[in-house]
């Protein structure tokens, strides 16, 4: 069994870290503890030319660091956390067009097996927008055309929509989507065979939708910054390569599930107003008819509302063939509550460190290391807390109209100001 992340950012897209590039992102991978990440930003030829300079071929599909490149990367990485680190060719595309007298945003993810066949996407897609300009470029082009080129680059290459159900930007959005993906995808809808559940929903409300029974909910992070990498991960039981991960997410043989970030924790998971500080339940968001009870604009109808609408099935619903999933809320915020500052204090970056350097990666961490384990370490809070995040005992305020909501597993004022995550 082992995690891949296969939604991620170059620096060459838009409001991302200068630090995302390859050898970055290998660090974090390592002490994230996935094993196959995305490469991000194929279609940018800046960034393009870095992962030919810089990647050679490993197993079918995949790629590593040059050795010289990976020798200086394991000297930045704990021995606990060193693992192969394998790229996957892919990009995240923005189409936006005019269908059905409605203007349509929609994210999509595209992979690739080799250099040769994501040039050939890269030279169509030349003839239609502008790659230079990010690393996520917006084409003017319908979905189900952007699919015909994928599927006309080569036999292997394949299409996932992204976040399917950000209100802005995915298939199923409430802004500019549609209400399935057949509909949005048209005659090449068949060439579907999964989707992704995007931060603010998870398996559990997509299967209230019969219509998605048939795709394979698969989770990445999205990340801009290799510290997002791995808040969301899928998970794969077949060979390290790119053929078998793909077979898997199109048969479900060797498809290990997904870990999500609690759906509440995303940031457009309820209705809201942003501006106004308005934050609703679908419920609400009906008794005022739609609009934002301060200032009368219309509200952003969130994840939650959306599946409600399109839903065919009562909540709690499972599938008989449904995947297991986990919920899990990113180690630098457990860290956070516990010293009770900001995730990106240099107080919770140490006791991070400290954690994948004594313990172990991240994700193994929160999913699999033993609380005794824990404790013995010297980080009995963090073991606490980690128990109460598996056991799924948290406290949810959840996200709305591009704002992140919080997901805690400590009472206000249980916790001793000042006490240090290691002791």
């Amino acid at each position: 069994m082992f995690l891949a992340d296969l939604h991620v950012h170059s620096k060459y897209s838009r409001a991302t870290s200068r630090d995302a590039d390859l050898e970055h992102m290998a660090v974090m991978t390592q002490q994230k503890g996935l094993s196959v990440i995305g490469t991000g930003d194929f279609t940018h030829p800046l960034w393009m030319q870095e992962i030919r300079d810089k990647l050679i071929p490993a197993e079918p599909g995949l790629f590593r660091l040059r050795s010289d490149l990976q020798s200086a990367v394991n000297e930045l990485v704990p021995p606990a956390c060193r693992e192969p680190v394998r790229f996957l060719l892919e990009v995240e595309i923005s189409t936006i067009y005019r269908q059905s007298d409605r203007t349509r945003k929609v994210h999509h993810l595209i992979y690739a097996p080799n250099l040769e066949q994501a040039e050939i996407i890269n030279q169509r897609f030349e003839r239609i927008g502008n790659l230079k300009a990010d690393g996520r470029p917006i084409l003017g082009m319908s979905s189900r055309d952007l699919l015909e080129v994928v599927l006309n680059a080569g036999e292997h290459c394949f299409l996932i929509p992204a976040h399917v159900w950000t209100p802005w930007f995915a298939a199923l959005g409430s802004k500019s989507g549609f209400d399935s993906i057949d509909e949005c995808y048209g005659d090449l809808a068949e060439h579907i065979f999964a989707i992704e559940t995007g931060l603010s929903s998870d398996p559990a409300m997509n299967w209230r939708l019969s219509q998605l029974d048939r795709f394979t909910q698969v989770s990445n992070s999205d990340a801009h910054s290799p510290p997002k990498l791995g808040r969301e991960a899928t998970a794969f039981d077949c060979p390290l390569d790119y053929f078998a991960m793909r077979d898997a997410l199109r048969t479900r043989r060797g498809f290990g599930g997904t870990v999500e970030f609690f759906p509440e924790e995303g940031k457009y998971h309820l209705d809201g107003h942003r501006a106004c500080a308005v934050r609703l339940e679908p419920s609400d968001t009906a008794r005022h008819h739609g609009l934002c009870p301060v200032c009368r604009r219309e509200l952003t109808v969130g994840v939650l509302h959306r599946i409600q609408s399109l839903a065919d099935r009562s909540d709690g619903f499972q599938p008989a063939n449904a995947a297991a999933y986990e919920s899990l809320i990113p180690l630098p915020e457990v860290l956070s509550e516990i010293t009770q500052t900001g995730e990106k204090s240099k107080r919770v970056q140490a006791a991070w460190q400290q954690v994948v350097q004594k313990i172990g990666p991240e994700l193994t961490v929160l999913r699999d290391v033993p609380l005794e384990d824990i404790r013995h370490s010297g980080a009995s809070l963090l073991a606490e807390a980690i128990g109460r995040m598996r056991r799924g005992q948290v406290h949810r305020e959840a996200g709305y109209d591009g704002e992140y909501g919080t997901i805690r597993v400590f009472d206000p004022g249980e916790l001793p100001a000042g006490r240090p995550v290691f002791e």
